[in-house]
């Protein structure tokens, strides 16, 4: 039993920071997959009325996919500083340092988690908007994308962090 424990705690870092990665991608993928079918329901009717902008639906449907990227990319970047991702094997881990790391996943799962969700409303909103007025879409990309302005600093932040943990 206590070979069991003493091992447990020894993996209790790395468990830390496969939690901190699956939280990351989750939480930001999620919000995303919500944000593009928020969005979609607008591109389906918008569509419906006229099959020629599907390009212009397209790219308002891509924006809220982009925090998903970001928390794949967080997840990544923390196994990668453990040591998860194969070479020369796993870093040893104290569980301080796998909290850090799990921590540090945080700030990208939830401002993506959020921030595309509301970038699938805003981008379902200009969708309403190039049904009338497609000339306007410059207008109708700017607009949702400044909800993505949060991911980027929750990204920025999370991977500060990441850097700033010694192993």
């Amino acid at each position: 039993m206590e070979t069991i424990l003493a091992t447990m705690a020894d993996q209790l870092g790395q468990m830390l920071v496969i939690l901190g990665g699956a939280l990351a991608v989750g939480f930001a993928g999620s919000g995303s997959a919500w944000g593009i079918g928020i969005a979609n329901e607008a591109a389906a009717g918008v569509m419906t009325e006229d099959p020629k902008k599907f390009g212009y639906a397209l790219v308002l449907l891509a924006l809220p996919g982009t925090q998903g990227i970001y928390g794949l990319l967080v997840a990544v970047l923390a196994m990668q500083k453990a040591g998860l991702l194969g070479g020369a094997g796993a870093v040893a881990l104290t569980v301080w340092q796998g909290f850090g790391i799990c921590c540090a996943c945080l700030p990208i799962a939830i401002s993506g988690f959020y921030s595309a969700i509301w970038q699938g409303k805003s981008s379902a909103a200009t969708l309403l908007m190039i049904a009338k007025r497609p000339e306007q879409i410059g207008k109708a990309v700017i607009l949702p994308a400044m909800c993505e302005t949060y991911a980027v600093f929750g990204l920025l932040v999370s991977i500060l962090m990441l850097n700033g943990i010694k192993l």
